[in-house]
């Protein structure tokens, strides 16, 4: 019955996408979305039944950092941006909610337009530049959103301000930190989006040990991750999961955006008039592999390491998974495939692993 009722959504997702969200600004098409799902939790009869449909097997949990996690695919930083949300994403069935990016100051963000859709590449073009509240009003968000029963695993993503500078980055984390920690069941540090100056160059490890220190020392018994870039050389991840291991970090989330623009089907000049701006989604699936295996090889088995880039279907979490991942999100396939997507996959997992138990 749920794969009737998922195939019946989707496809009335599917054509509400191309008649109405693929002719819409994206981020107010993102905006519209999100204002539906953070509404769910307040309709009960609709929000359970949703709920029994979407929950993830209990077969594919997996306990990691001291967590249990209902299953092993998320929802990756960039879609709640201010941990609005967290229920309704619970509710259609992601097994954790990684929010973010939080900086301690409130700011805007870059200039718009700053979101961009690659339809034929099912991918994003985003320069956001951590648009948010800033922690102390997502602390207050997140001390609720524990309170919710039946919530999700709550990760919380953390960056740098725009309006301090690089040498002062360390104080800017650490007041994140000690706001947001607490309300945290993971901590993930954010080093390598592309839409924030100087933000890449804290993943040198001159400048990566400091801060990963004294985040990892002000984050107290919250586990601690780090999410590097897909566009490092395999010397610098090495040397970044080296770093991770030996600073007793929980993990690290493999990986952000890129600012490469290969293999793509549009065409060159739609993408040069799209700008600057970290690319997501099937195009970098390949590369976000690539990653993974590399951290995988560098790190010991029971380092948690989150897969996440170019993620769409059931199989893809299977490949990630085979690959070493621990743990498994997605975004920019939530945009295309609408809120049945984390139903499908758990529906799909938990076929798989009733075979693979027979």
């Amino acid at each position: 019955m749920s794969g009737i009722v998922e195939r019946v959504v989707r496809n009335g997702y599917a054509v509400v996408f191309r008649t109405v969200f693929a002719n819409m600004d994206p981020e107010r098409a993102h905006h519209i979305a999100f204002a539906v799902i953070r509404a769910l939790p307040k309709v009960p009869f609709l929000s359970g039944t949703i709920e029994r449909y979407a929950r993830p097997s209990a077969a594919d949990g997996i306990t990691t950092m001291g967590i249990h996690f209902p299953s092993r695919f998320g929802l990756a930083a960039g879609f709640d941006k201010d941990a609005k949300g967290i229920a309704g994403l619970g509710l259609l069935g992601f097994g954790h909610v990684e929010v973010g990016t939080i900086t301690a100051k409130a700011q805007p963000g870059n200039e718009k337009p700053r979101l961009f859709r690659l339809i034929r590449d099912r991918a994003l073009v985003n320069r956001m530049g951590f648009n948010n509240h800033g922690a102390a009003r997502a602390a207050r968000r997140l001390e609720r959103a524990r309170r919710h029963p039946g919530r999700p695993v709550i990760g919380v993503n953390i960056g740098k301000s725009r309006v301090v500078a690089v040498e002062d980055a360390v104080d800017d984390y650490l007041e994140s930190t000690r706001l947001l920690a607490p309300f945290a069941d993971y901590l993930a540090v954010n080093v390598s989006s592309p839409n924030t100056p100087g933000l890449r160059g804290l993943q040198e490890a001159d400048q990566l040990r400091p801060l990963l220190t004294a985040v990892r020392d002000a984050a107290g018994r919250t586990p601690v991750l780090v999410k590097i870039a897909p566009d490092l050389t395999d010397e610098q991840i090495d040397a970044i999961a080296g770093l991770a291991v030996d600073l007793g970090l929980a993990g690290i989330i493999a990986n952000n955006t890129t600012i490469a623009r290969s293999g793509l089907t549009t065409p060159d000049a739609e993408v040069e008039a799209m700008g600057a701006g970290g690319l997501s989604g099937a195009p970098i699936a390949a590369r976000s592999l690539e990653v993974l295996r590399r951290v995988r090889a560098a790190v010991p088995q029971e380092f948690c390491v989150v897969a996440v880039g170019g993620v769409t279907s059931e199989q893809d979490v299977q490949d990630r998974v085979d690959a070493g991942a621990t743990l498994v999100q997605g975004y920019t396939a939530f945009l295309y495939e609408g809120p049945t997507w984390a139903m499908r996959i758990n529906r799909l997992r938990r076929r798989r692993l009733r075979r693979a138990a027979r």
